[in-house]
């Protein structure tokens, strides 16, 4: 059972009286995922009035003793956050990139370490196969090198093969990494290096709080955010799934 709620536009900032505890605290609520956290948002007009909200719909949606996410979990998050030299940045800060918080169910948060001004940039996505050939591994490092030039901002997400080789190759014109878990879990752990040279001089970036360790669950929402941050798409040697 999910908790019942009217229709709304998304797109909505928080309220600016809002602060970075209650907006933890909604989006870490039981149920409360980024469609219905901007629903919430619309509806009531800011986290804190949404969050004494939600036991009521809650109750209303059939969902008896629902209880809203405690001070102390959120609190704990942004001491984790501060820990893993990360800044959070929230739906309604002017640090959200515009082309993410336009496609349904944006992240209510997002965790960064490096420079969120990299999220705004002119961005394109190049991503692929773990396994890639080295024929693919020299494509996608040509192709990252080449948007590089061009003016753009690379995305992809950490992966081994062609997302290694992508980030790796715009390293001299900055790099954005999309992490399933969180910011300071190094998914591979091959790629610690890599993700401390991307913090330094590009963006690594989840949705996750830190310390999650990344769950097969977390790449599709991981991908949302690649594609969202991107002005396009390259794909390189992804394996091709058979018609349905």
């Amino acid at each position: 059972m999910t908790i019942g709620l009217a229709p709304a536009r998304f797109g909505l900032p928080a309220s600016s009286v809002d602060d970075d505890l209650s907006v933890l605290r909604l989006i870490r609520s039981r149920r409360v995922g980024p469609t219905t956290f901007h629903r919430l948002i619309a509806e009531h007009g800011s986290a804190r009035a949404a969050l004494e909200a939600l036991p009521r719909i809650a109750a209303q949606s059939g969902i008896a003793d629902y209880a809203v996410c405690p001070e102390g979990v959120a609190a704990a998050e942004l001491a984790a956050g501060r820990r893993a030299g990360a800044r959070l940045v929230r739906h309604d800060s002017p640090d959200y990139p515009d082309s993410l918080r336009q496609i349904d169910g944006a992240p209510a948060i997002l965790w960064v370490r490096g420079d969120p001004a990299w999220l705004s940039r002119d961005v394109m996505a190049v991503i692929g196969a773990r396994n890639a050939s080295s024929l693919g591994l020299r494509m996608a490092r040509g192709m990252a090198m080449g948007l590089g030039e061009a003016g753009f901002t690379v995305v992809a997400g950490l992966a081994r093969g062609v997302d290694t080789a992508a980030h790796a190759a715009a390293l001299p014109t900055g790099t954005i990494a999309v992490m399933a878990g969180g910011v300071d879990v190094i998914y591979p752990a091959e790629n610690a290096e890599l993700a401390a040279r991307i913090a330094e001089c590009g963006v690594l970036v989840s949705e996750q709080p830190p310390g999650t360790e990344p769950a097969a669950r977390h790449f599709p929402t991981r991908n949302r955010i690649v594609s969202g941050l991107s002005q396009g798409v390259v794909v390189i040697e992804a394996a091709q799934r058979p018609a349905p």
